[in-house]
């Protein structure tokens, strides 16, 4: 008897384990159809009654959370649920408008002072102000349980966070995979069924013979007593053998279900696909249709706008609320002004009638007391060109683009509404520079600031400055192809030194997000820094890429320190048409000694509008808020600066603004593009200075993006090898990072501190300018270089 009951409960274990996969699977590979609400105790804070206590599924309350310098800390209603803390303006807004979340699986939570909070995640930061010190406790608290529960989500779940892994195969065949294989095992419980059954009737028969025998009365006891227990274990064997039956039918009969289910939903995609395909092409036929029709007549011409700031927060992150929101209230808020050009004799024999926003008299606006150039120099590019001859003999050109036939919309039609670093492309969309070498273009046009060194006046030094910011975007008009992105501790340095007066080093610091830091020193008097976090959503016919983190530069000689932020690029007809490039949005520029400001306005392109494409329009301004220099142009060409000699209040616009007369002297040429080098429309309309970007180099770091063999196999024309190292590369990359989550998980069931990444070049602090966490350059580097020890460099090739 004891034998067939250990028998009954080994089938039973069995049975039950079986019986325990049907819900993991459904768990993970079915969408959920329904959430539970709320939580266990989401209360309310500061004036709704006390929040949830910490630990509960969800934390909520009131906050102050800083949006900008002009608006300070404002009241937001924060929800903090499964490892996300998000924020509204009111809690009527849940339902329908979230105006920003940051994931705490990956953040830094930080406390200021008795009552604040500082939440960092990559480019994202969130400067958060309690009521009380104990709120705050109570926050910090929820935070962190939350921060390391999620943690241990992330790790017990797939990796699917690759930023080019396709899963969406795997994740079809799974479920038909699993069924074949259980379907598979309850056949061979079948069959062990049946040859239990065989041999039992034979062990039955044998025992009824056996009692037939003349036995003594004992041994007649013993048989009828195995008798029994056969009789009882195939009885067990029975039932098992059918519950087996019934769960093998029902197994079936949600298999067809979700079969059907599935198959639902692929014709709901086809023909949303379609729908949007379709709509796109709509959309392309009335843009040509618009492009004929007469333009829209203009009430004002020469009217441009400046901002009253930016309204991106210099010491908080781009948010949805501030992308959405505020971001249009600004355009909407923003002074207009009408430049109208003075006569310098006027001014002359007049010297009274100056305005005191004018910096010295209009006659100093000369070529001999100023470092501007004039705008009626015919030879300032040639001028220009001849001082940047390098003394090294670089290459000219590269390998031709090979004429694939490209369809990008069969790649982008699955990923609406994703990242871009998640999307998984082929390197036929990318051109073959990473994204470090990108930001290093930037640099192209350095010599502005090497000119805006040598001005005594901080607003003249400021127009220089805006005229760099603008010029990074000269590279990109035609530059649609993506750049590769870069694997984590990747780097790129660019040893200018002899020749230009420069060092610059860019490292790959984070990955989820992707994040670079860049480190620019000149020996002719000014340093450049920043951290650079690349947010970028598919919005179905364009892909908006939104460069989040502050760009810092300060200049040795007078102190003055600079601040400034990019703004949104804009890649229009993915889905249709001709791509093409269009920057919008504002840039305040700060300098953080002088309180100097200069706000830019980008316009963005309209088929309506009389105003040339790419304008960009500003002011410069003192710390009292008197403006000494106009800046007009284009981000693609030029930029121009005209000095004020008179301000005045004139008409009020349509809108019921009130528009400024700035009076100016002739404006003169403080950036003016470079050509591009010939035969540029087949090297990717590559710059002189990108062309020699990627060039092979000795001496440089194992990790340097010269040295990855994926852009390398690409920029020689040879694709298909390309698109294969590509994905080791990536593997190798996942590898890594699914390893040292192990060790993290690892160390936090040990109660042990786990640090993480940590960047090799660049080392995490709190910017004093700013109150940013940012990560800056540590030093180290050019020592190693000249050294040639590398051993400290990870092998990520």
């Amino acid at each position: 008897m004891g034998k067939a009951a250990a028998l009954c409960g080994s089938g039973t274990r069995g049975l039950v384990s079986l019986l325990s996969a049907v819900p993991c699977l459904a768990r993970r590979d079915l969408p959920a159809m329904s959430a539970e609400p709320g939580g266990r105790g989401g209360g309310t804070a500061a004036g709704g009654g006390p929040p949830a206590a910490p630990g509960s599924d969800t934390y909520k309350g009131w906050l102050f959370k800083w949006t900008n310098y002009l608006k300070g800390y404002q009241r937001r209603w924060f929800v903090l649920s499964n490892g996300l803390l998000s924020y509204y303006r009111t809690q009527a807004e849940m339902a329908h408008t979230c105006r920003g979340t940051i994931n705490l699986s990956t953040a830094h939570i930080d406390t200021e002072d008795s009552c604040n909070i500082v939440l960092s995640n990559g480019g994202r930061t969130y400067h958060l102000k309690a009521n009380s010190e104990v709120e705050r406790q109570r926050w910090v608290t929820a935070l962190e349980l939350a921060k390391a529960k999620a943690i241990r989500m992330r790790n017990n779940q797939s990796d699917d966070s690759g930023d080019e892994e396709p899963a969406s195969q795997s994740d079809k065949s799974e479920l038909h995979g699993t069924l074949k294989t259980l379907s598979s095992k309850l056949e061979d419980l079948s069959t062990c069924n049946d040859l239990i059954a065989k041999h039992g009737a034979a062990l039955q028969r044998s025992l009824s013979e056996l009692e037939n025998l003349k036995l003594p009365a004992e041994s007649g006891e013993k048989i009828k007593a195995v008798n029994e227990r056969a009789t009882l274990f195939r009885i067990t064997s029975n039932a098992m053998i059918n519950a087996c039956r019934d769960f093998l039918d029902l197994a079936e009969t949600h298999s067809r279900k979700w079969q059907r289910a599935l198959q639902y939903e692929r014709e709901q995609r086809i023909r949303l696909e379609e729908t949007i395909e379709q709509l796109a092409k709509q959309h392309n036929s009335l843009e040509r249709a618009c492009r004929g029709a007469p333009g829209l007549s203009s009430s004002t011409t020469g009217i441009t706008s400046t901002t009253k700031g930016s309204v991106q927060s210099a010491k908080g992150e781009a948010s949805d609320e501030d992308e959405e929101t505020e971001y249009f209230d600004a355009m909407e808020d923003a002074p207009a002004f009408i430049t109208v050009t003075a006569d310098p004799k006027h001014h002359r024999r007049s010297g009274s009638n100056l305005s005191g926003a004018s910096e010295g008299h209009p006659e100093d606006w000369t070529l001999e007391d100023s470092v501007f150039e004039s705008s009626n120099q015919s030879s300032y590019n040639e001028s220009t060109c001849k001082d940047l001859l390098p003394k090294k003999r670089r290459r000219s050109r590269i390998p031709d683009k090979p004429n694939y036939s490209l369809n990008l919309w069969s790649i982008m039609k699955n990923c609406i509404g994703k990242e871009l670093s998640k999307i998984p492309m082929p390197v036929n969309f990318n051109e073959p520079l990473s994204m470090l070498q990108r930001l290093t273009e930037d640099l192209e046009y350095h010599e502005l600031l090497d000119k805006a060194a040598k001005c005594e006046s901080s607003t003249e030094q400021m127009c220089f400055v805006a005229a760099f910011s603008v010029s990074s975007y000269s590279t990109t008009v035609h530059r649609t192809a993506k750049p590769f992105n870069p694997l984590l501790g990747e780097t790129y340095e660019l040893d200018r030194l002899e020749e230009l007066g420069f060092r610059s080093l860019c490292e790959q610091v984070s990955h989820h997000p992707p994040a670079a830091a860049h480190h620019v020193f000149s020996t002719r008097g000014w340093t450049l820094w920043q951290e650079i976090t690349i947010a970028s959503k598919f919005r179905g016919k364009y892909l908006s890429i939104m460069p989040l983190g502050a760009i810092h530069l300060e200049f040795h000689s007078s102190g003055n320190h600079y601040v400034w932020r990019k703004v949104t690029s804009t890649v229009h007809n993915i889905i249709v048409g001709k791509l093409w490039i269009d920057q919008s949005g504002e840039i305040e520029i700060v300098n953080h000694k002088s309180k100097d400001k200069c706000q830019l306005k980008f316009t963005p392109y309209s088929y309506f509008s009389r105003d040339v494409p790419r304008k960009v329009t500003g002011v410069v301004s003192d710390a009292d808020g008197k403006a000494h220099y106009v800046m007009s142009g284009t981000w693609d060409e030029k930029m121009e600066c005209s000095k004020i000699v008179q301000s005045s209040h004139g008409s009020t616009s349509m809108e019921g603004k009130q528009k400024t007369v700035y009076q100016t002297l002739s404006p003169k040429v403080l950036w003016k593009k470079y050509p591009l080098p010939e035969n540029a429309e087949n090297m990717y309309f590559f710059s002189d200075l990108a062309l020699t970007l990627n060039e092979p180099e000795e001496r440089v770091a194992p990790t340097d993006s010269r040295l990855r063999p994926d852009q390398r196999l690409m920029e020689s024309g040879r694709w298909d090898e390309a698109n294969v190292e590509k994905q080791r590369l990536e593997e190798k990359q996942r590898a890594v990072r699914r390893r040292r989550e192990a060790e993290a998980v690892e160390a936090l069931e040990e109660g042990k501190d786990y640090e993480g990444y940590i960047p090799l070049w660049f080392e995490r602090k709190v910017d004093a300018v700013t109150g940013e966490l940012i990560c800056v350059y540590k030093g180290g580097y050019w020592e190693a270089k000249d050294k040639q020890d590398w051993s400290t460099c990870p092998d990520i090739f």
